[in-house]
């Protein structure tokens, strides 16, 4: 697994290039988003958007969405993304 933090502090992606961490935690397809508050826990699963292989017009930011407000409150979305099931 591989680390990298962006320029941006308290951010952090993580490549999952063995796929161990996807398969520990369910994922079904790719990518599966996995986003995490500051208390390490699961506060939301789900796509990036809409989109399939080509960009879907005016699609909904699922993702940064989700982000924003486990940045913001804590946690995620009480809605699932697109027929992504939501965390317990």
């Amino acid at each position: 697994m591989l680390h990298r933090r962006d320029q941006h502090p308290g951010r952090e992606l993580v490549l999952d290039e063995t796929q161990e961490v996807a398969k520990a935690y369910g994922a079904v397809c790719t990518p599966d988003f996995f986003g995490f508050n500051a208390k390490l826990e699961l506060q939301y699963r789900g796509r990036l958007d809409a989109s399939r292989r080509e960009p879907a017009a005016n699609a909904r930011r699922e993702l940064y969405e989700a982000m924003l407000a486990i940045a913001q409150t804590g946690r995620g979305p009480r809605e699932p993304p697109g027929g992504v099931s939501r965390p317990a």
